[in-house]
């Protein structure tokens, strides 16, 4: 069974996911989020979710902020950010904010629960980007962030990256927070 947890803004849409999910074998529902911080971290302490599908769009944070938070928990769960832009444009911010997929909103049923399990099952699903589109966002970035993103996208942790450039976690945690803001401006909608 794949436990899982709603985080979006929009009721109808959580209660149609809720639907959709409960009916399907294999998976369950473990619980939902409107995104407001008060309520995102109870419920994921409290559930203990095998997967999160997140939107991307939420009032009062960035989706792929509150992915990279999820994702430094000491057992994180799988996240599948769930978007109306899941353009090539969220490759580069999706794989530095620790994704582990995304899916448009558009899909049918059946393909988001294939997607939900390929993630489950350690499969990484995020869109191809081209050399055009990384190089473009690259350059969105200060010349000393760039480093980081490499670091990021090779796997290394905060703790390892501030090791590496003899900088404090939090300096290293505010630069993730500052080129996840850069990055997302650049998605294509």
């Amino acid at each position: 069974m794949i436990r899982i947890a709603i985080v979006d803004d929009h009721p109808a849409l959580r209660a149609g996911l809720r639907t959709v999910i409960e009916a399907e074998p294999g998976l369950v529902f473990a619980g939902e989020s409107n995104g407001q911080e008060e309520s995102v971290w109870p419920l994921l302490r409290r559930t203990s979710p095998d997967l999160v599908l997140l939107d991307y769009h939420l009032p009062e944070t960035d989706g792929l902020q509150l992915c990279h938070r999820i994702k430094r928990q000491i057992t994180p769960p799988k996240v599948l950010v769930y978007s109306a832009y899941a353009s090539p444009s969220l490759a580069l911010p999706a794989r530095i904010a620790g994704a582990d997929g995304v899916i448009d909103k558009g899909v049918a049923a059946r393909d988001l629960f294939e997607a939900i399990r390929l993630v489950y099952g350690g499969e990484r699903l995020l869109p191809e980007s081209s050399h055009y589109l990384m190089r473009e966002a690259l350059d969105q970035l200060d010349d000393a962030d760039r480093p980081i993103v490499g670091m990021l996208l090779d796997g290394s942790t905060t703790s390892e990256i501030a090791e590496v450039l003899r900088a404090a976690p939090e300096d290293v945690e505010n630069a993730v927070r500052r080129i996840l803001a850069a990055l997302s401006t650049q998605v294509r909608v």
